[in-house]
């Protein structure tokens, strides 16, 4: 990964390149047709280089970076979109879905992903050996004890729909969640 930055210490652009030594080497070597290139160039200071061990890496830290920084001359990666997650939500009853967003609420998130085709592969995956609430209801007690609803589990194996009172399906829930964290950990 490198950064152009400019006389007083603002980043203009974040690049990643497999040879930084030919890519950066580009920018002062030939001429560019592109205004917003040629202006770069000249505005370019200092250069500053960060070695990742893989590709993945470096994706993940430029998108992070170029969403930190917003350098006017990185026109891809700006849009506020992000790579995306799968979320375990920490709730009573414990839901997995696809995310954006992080949310610092003890909930446990894996990834990125840098494809979310692979992202939701995985997920489904998950979602077929795993038995865990895909629902978005609020699963508290005072609704549940109400009668409002009653937690409805999904056993995608079987394909049954199997209606369980609270504590059994807690139980099974911290279970499966347990395990599936660790499944996580190894991928």
């Amino acid at each position: 990964m490198y950064h152009h930055i400019d006389k007083d210490g603002v980043i203009l652009y974040i690049g990643k390149a497999k040879n930084l030594k030919k890519r950066v080497s580009s920018y002062f070597h030939k001429s560019h047709d592109s205004a917003r290139l040629s202006m770069l160039v000249r505005k370019v200071a200092d250069i500053q280089t960060i070695v990742t061990e893989t590709e993945f890496d470096a994706l993940l830290l430029e998108n992070t970076l170029i969403k930190k920084h917003q350098p006017r001359y990185n026109i891809n990666l700006k849009d506020g979109k992000t790579y995306p997650w799968v979320c375990i939500k920490k709730e009573r009853y414990p839901r997995i879905f696809a995310t954006r967003r992080r949310i610092e609420d003890g909930s446990e998130y894996f990834g990125p992903y840098a494809s979310g085709k692979m992202m939701y592969t995985v997920l489904d995956i998950i979602k077929e050996v795993f038995t865990l609430r895909t629902c978005q209801l609020t699963m508290d007690q005072s609704a549940i004890e109400s009668g409002k609803y009653e937690p409805v589990w999904s056993f995608t194996l079987s394909a049954v729909w199997l209606r369980v009172r609270g504590v059994r399906m807690r139980a099974a829930t911290s279970l499966t969640c347990r395990e599936l964290a660790n499944c996580f950990a190894v991928i």
